[in-house]
């Protein structure tokens, strides 16, 4: 015998009751209109291929929003892409005759100073590292399950029992305080 769903989904009536919720959420991410758009309309396209995957242990709101969150990551994993970083223009030479932008993978190497590059590398990572112990445990335990890591924010509340919310206030602390400790010693030197 199963379980009957607890919730329900009802496709005709997403637009009107869920599409201004799912804009807002992801203009705030991607902040374009026609991107956010764009965005929500790829999220009830592929809620609609999965609505027989659906099993009711989640509200139909909480269902589209994960969805949501996997469009946006999607696109910005395509953005950051190879493909997505070969448009990339950048600034090599400040004068000459090269003066100008270059597409970042074409982009002349650098010449003849990879030992001194390999140093200063060596010394800033040893800074971080050093920043990175100064911070408080807590803080020290979010930041690296997050951005070492690269955990779910889901697994590392689950793990330290704190909220979504709470998770990236202690980032957003964590990195004030290295960026703080790095000025002081590393970029003051």
């Amino acid at each position: 015998m199963s379980e009957k769903p607890l919730h329900t989904l009802d496709p005709n009536n997403w637009a009107q009751s869920h599409a201004d919720y799912l804009f807002n959420y992801t203009i705030t991410r991607v902040n374009n209109e026609d991107l956010a758009k764009d965005i929500v309309q790829e999220t009830f396209l592929s809620a609609l291929k999965a609505k027989d995957n659906f099993k009711g242990l989640a509200s139909e709101r909480t269902w589209l929003i994960s969805i949501l969150k996997r469009k946006i990551i999607d696109y910005y994993r395509k953005i950051n892409s190879k493909k997505g970083k070969a448009e990339v223009r950048m600034d090599f030479y400040e004068d000459g005759e090269n003066k100008g932008k270059w597409i970042e993978e074409r982009a002349p190497s650098s010449w003849g100073n990879e030992a001194e590059m390999k140093i200063e590398n060596a010394e800033l990572k040893s800074a971080i590292d050093t920043c990175v112990d100064f911070l408080p445990e807590k803080y020290r335990m979010v930041f690296l399950l997050k951005t070492v890591e690269n955990y779910e924010t889901e697994e590392i509340c689950n793990e330290l029992g704190i909220t979504p919310s709470n998770l990236w206030v202690i980032i957003h602390r964590a990195r004030h305080q290295l960026r703080k400790c790095l000025e002081e010693n590393w970029f003051a030197k």
